[in-house]
Parts: C-alpha cells; structure tokens; sequence
C-alpha cells in the first residue's frame, strides 16, 4: 500500500501527474520554439558548444559579406577601367590614321589644318575617357593613381588592380604632338606607336585584374554557400520530425491534463465515505 494513498493532505497521484504534465509541457514549448523558428540550437541554453560553434560560423559569414561587397567595388572599377580602355584602344587608331593622312606631302595648308582640328578633337576624346574612368570615387587611369590592394578572403589575404597610370602621362604628351606639317606628323607618328604599347599593356594588366577578381568572387560565392549549408547541420531543425513530435506531445498533453485531473478528483471520493 502506497502510504497517502488514501490522505487529503497529500495526493501522490497529483503530485507526480503534475510533474509529468511539467515535463510535457516543457517539451511542448521547446519543439513547438524549433517549428516557429526552424531551430534545433536558438541559444547556448539549448546546446552550449554548437551554439558557440554556430556564432563563430555567423560572424565568418558577415566577415565573407564583408569581402563580397569589397570585390564588387573593385570589380566596378576595373570593369569601368578597361571599357575605357578599349574605347581608347580604337581610338587609338582613328588617331594613328589622323596622322598617316598628315604625312601626306600633297596636303594643301588648309587640309593640314583640318587635319590639325581633327587630330586635337580625337586626343581630347582620349583625355574625356581616361577622365570618365571612375567608379566610386576610384580611377586607376588617372595619372595620380596607383596600384589597389583588394581584400580577397576573411584571412587578410589581397589581389592587386594595378594602375593605368601610364595613360594620361601620355596622353597630356600626346596633346602636345601636331601634324599641322609633314614633319611634325612624322614625329607624332612615332609617339602614337608608344602610346598604342602602352595602351595594349593597360589592356592586358587590366584584363589579368578583372578575371582574377572575378574568379575570386565566384569563389567567395562558392565558400559562402558551403558556410551556410554546414552552419544549416548545425543549427537547423528537422521540421518534419519537430512536427511529428509536436503531435505526440499534445496528445501527451491531453493525457497528462487528464491524469491529473482524475488525481485531484480521488478526495472528492474520500469525502464520499463520510456521508
């Protein structure tokens, strides 16, 4: 015999259907806290170390966001850099064709002067493009600028986007060239040669840049994804088995409320006896 089975003052019964009604309740409010949040670990309560581990996660995905929008803005300077380079790269050539038709000795005064307005017009395009290179504040093709250090990964590590700075030095001497005569189109001739070089090396170092830049952000967008999924196996909850479970633990629930409802009724049988 239980001792208090049959005592007013201390229902046994109650008591432990309570506690098991508790407990029920207690997992209740934590599976149904997984199925509104999609969260296996929301805090260290829950599972200190992955918790730990899942902050540290966090913060290396905010620091690859970080990274991301950096590469971004590097890439829009390079990308607006080496447009404005191909465009001086064909104009270049209108250029270098400007000055062939200034070598020709049959050129009448007034056709070199035409000439003369046409050669100075294409090389103040150049200055326009070299000048329009800016994205962000940034212009890697003014003569002022110098090589850009970008941050490529959360270790710290750095592409570099080298300078075009070479350009408009060249083009501030190119302004200064004429083919008003036969004699100084030959000397721009040359010039325009170096200029072109110079122009193609741009291109090339250019072009070098903005792929490696972009190779990296395709990465980053690689490492990301991969953080995520893994942060996901730690944190994240299986909603299908929180939903079953949600199920069987109402029912527990209603069993709990029901058991402990017969418990608290035993008195009221007791007091039948007294009548």
């Amino acid at each position: 015999m239980v001792a208090g089975a049959n005592s007013i003052n201390t229902n046994a019964g109650a008591l432990i259907a309570l506690q098991n009604l508790n407990s029920v309740n207690a997992s209740l409010d934590s599976t149904q806290e997984r199925v509104s949040t999609g969260l296996k670990v929301i805090g260290a309560v829950d599972d200190a170390s992955n918790f730990a581990i899942a902050q540290g996660i966090r913060g290396d995905l905010k620091s690859f966001e970080a990274v991301s929008q950096g590469i971004a803005n590097a890439r829009g300077v390079s990308n607006v850099a080496l447009a404005a380079t191909t465009s001086i790269s064909d104009l270049a050539g209108d250029i270098q064709a400007k000055i062939t038709e200034g070598l020709n000795a049959g050129n009448t005064s007034e056709q070199q002067a035409i000439l003369q307005a046409d050669f100075a017009n294409l090389v103040a395009q150049v200055n326009t493009f070299i000048a329009n290179a800016e994205f962000n504040g940034r212009n890697v093709l003014s003569a002022a600028s110098t090589n850009a250090n970008v941050i490529s990964n959360i270790d710290g590590s750095t592409l570099v986007l080298r300078s075009g700075s070479e350009l408009q030095t060249q083009s501030v001497t190119l302004g200064v060239q004429s083919i008003s005569s036969t004699v100084a189109a030959l000397q721009a001739l040359s010039f325009i040669s170096t200029f072109q070089q110079s122009v193609n090396t741009v291109l090339g170092t250019l072009g070098a840049d903005t792929r490696a830049i972009n190779f990296q952000d395709e990465f980053l967008d690689e490492v990301t994804d991969a953080t995520e999924v893994g942060l996901g196996s730690i944190v994240d909850a299986d909603l299908a088995r929180e939903s079953a479970k949600l199920q069987a633990l109402q029912v527990q629930q209603q069993l709990s409320t029901q058991s402990l409802g017969i418990a608290n009724a035993r008195p009221q049988i007791l007091l039948g006896l007294f009548q």
